[in-house]
């Protein structure tokens, strides 16, 4: 079942609001903007936990980024090889 909705007025730059229309498709642009909204609520609530985790633990490095980066561009190229070898 899906949320309950509300109706709301909203005020943006036109040119932004056609933008969104025409990208929106068949589920409207009510869909599309609170999909937007949805995914900017969730932005903000990584940069929270990362400024938490900031003051906790101290900032991240840009070697430990890249580090991690790399980490993650190995196990892809794994999951890629693997899944050919399987087939």
């Amino acid at each position: 079942m899906s949320e309950p909705t509300g109706k709301y007025s909203i005020t943006m730059p036109r040119d932004i609001a056609e933008a969104a229309r025409a990208r929106s498709g068949p589920s409207g642009l009510s869909a599309y903007v609170a999909a937007a909204v949805a995914r900017q609520i969730e932005r903000d609530n990584l940069n929270e936990l990362i400024t938490v985790a900031e003051a906790e633990h101290g900032a991240i490095t840009d070697e430990e980024i890249q580090a991690l980066r790399d980490q993650l561009h190995q196990a892809h190229q794994g999951q890629t090889q693997g899944g050919a070898d399987a087939a």
